[in-house]
């Protein structure tokens, strides 16, 4: 890496260098999202409504494989900054070596708990079977999602953002091609239903870490992955947990959310949990583009952190705010003009279209606000203030809209979880400009 890159290339041309790779390869994630409901959707509703009810723990994986990844890009970025490199090799070789412990860990924990909590949330016994057929195999693959999204992070630290792009885009592209060819067995491929569905993830989740193993042995890249590096470093473990544990918590609390939301709306219809399951996959849409800007923000703000450049941090930051913002306008008129285009995608039920119609339009008001919390939450990771970061992500997902749609759902009925959206984004994004000026102030 050229050592004045980070900090001195002006800012809009190197955040769009480093973003566009991200914006393109979340757009092409959501596609794959999409697609992949879609056609699970064409099994029938029931399997919709389990991919909806294991969404939550395939969230809290990832959780937990982002967040750590987080704090290994994070260590790595601030410690190229202040110009140690035998650091940042450390953070990258311990970040990869615990990265592959958690995989193992929540392999484990994962197969075993998801039959009960999946029954928690339905009393179809067919909803919940589909679900534990899509579950057992699709976190099989936890440990090849904790390595591939720590090699993802390690890669974006470095700013290495195409070999990035590369890996999710192989790994998309055969999840979408594979999807049809395994649920409906076409060709020589057995049909497996949602079986299929889960194994299509499987197989791009490898190909993803294949590309990156691949460009890790052709390509040199400033910080490298050795056994030396591999011994016990409390203060590198400790920065790479300090930002590690509350970004995978800031990821995971949707999860949690979902599934209390799901209890909420259960209650008036099942036709409500799937339109929330429908919300989400079509909300990636929305935000994996944003998050795309956040993840090139994220290396060069922790950069220009640890090399001392405040003036710096401040523009990125803006920059990447104005960014944002503009996805999340655009968001916001796509669902307003194509709600009812939208819902159809994923089922033929006119009352459901119908709801799905209203919900979407509700939510949306709170999308162009809700850029203030999600530009200042990946700053502060990339600074490396995970706690501050997770406060945001707490006023987001659990103090203000748990109280707000239980509360609203018992006057309004189950428009009222969607109005509760709208008015936590509101509310968090006065809470996270407040924070992330307190928190970045501070070195």
């Amino acid at each position: 890496m050229n050592e004045n890159f980070m900090k001195e290339t002006p800012i809009f041309p190197l955040l769009t260098s480093m973003a566009l790779p991200m914006v393109l390869s979340m757009l092409v994630n959501s596609l794959y999202n999409i697609i992949d409901s879609f056609f699970v959707a064409r099994i029938n509703e029931n399997a919709m409504t389990a991919l909806s009810l294991v969404y939550p723990v395939q969230n809290l994986i990832n959780a937990a494989a982002i967040g750590f990844g987080i704090g290994i890009n994070a260590a790595v970025a601030f410690y190229l900054g202040s110009g140690n490199k035998e650091q940042a090799n450390t953070a990258a070789s311990r970040g990869l070596l615990l990265s592959g412990v958690h995989g193992m860990f929540i392999t484990l924990i994962s197969l075993l708990f998801t039959p009960f909590f999946l029954r928690m949330f339905t009393s179809s016994e067919e909803v919940a079977d589909m679900g534990i057929q899509y579950s057992a195999i699709a976190f099989s693959f936890s440990l090849v999602i904790m390595l591939d999204l720590s090699f993802e992070k390690i890669f974006q630290s470095v700013g290495a953002m195409k070999v990035t792009m590369a890996s999710l885009l192989c790994g998309c592209i055969a999840n979408i091609i594979l999807d049809p060819l395994l649920i409906w067995g076409i060709g020589f491929f057995p049909a497996l239903g949602i079986r299929g569905a889960a194994l299509a993830t499987g197989i791009g989740q490898v190909l993803s870490l294949a590309v990156y193993l691949i460009a890790y042995g052709r390509y040199p890249l400033p910080v490298r992955i050795s056994r030396k590096y591999l011994s016990a470093n409390r203060e590198i473990d400790i920065r790479l947990y300090a930002v590690g544990i509350p970004a995978a918590i800031n990821l995971a609390l949707p999860s949690f959310l979902i599934s209390f939301l799901n209890t909420l709306l259960g209650l008036y219809s099942q036709s409500y949990v799937v339109i929330l399951g429908i919300y989400y996959k079509l909300q990636t849409f929305l935000y994996l583009p944003a998050n795309g800007i956040v993840q090139g923000m994220r290396p060069i703000i922790g950069y220009n952190f640890g090399a001392g450049e405040g003036k710096r941090v401040k523009k990125i930051y803006d920059t990447a705010l104005y960014m944002t913002g503009a996805i999340m306008a655009l968001g916001t008129a796509l669902c307003l003009t194509a709600s009812r285009q939208l819902i159809s995608l994923f089922t033929d039920n006119p009352e459901t279209i119908q709801a799905g119609k209203q919900a979407l339009r509700i939510i949306s008001a709170g999308f162009l606000v809700s850029a203030v919390s999600v530009t200042s939450s990946g700053a502060l990771e990339g600074l490396g203030k995970g706690t501050a970061s997770l406060i945001i992500a707490v006023f987001r997902y659990t103090a203000i809209i748990i109280p707000a749609a239980y509360v609203l759902c018992r006057l309004f009925g189950a428009a009222g979880v969607w109005h509760a959206f709208w008015i936590t984004e509101m509310i968090t994004a006065v809470v996270a400009s407040v924070v992330y000026r307190r928190a970045a102030a501070r070195k």
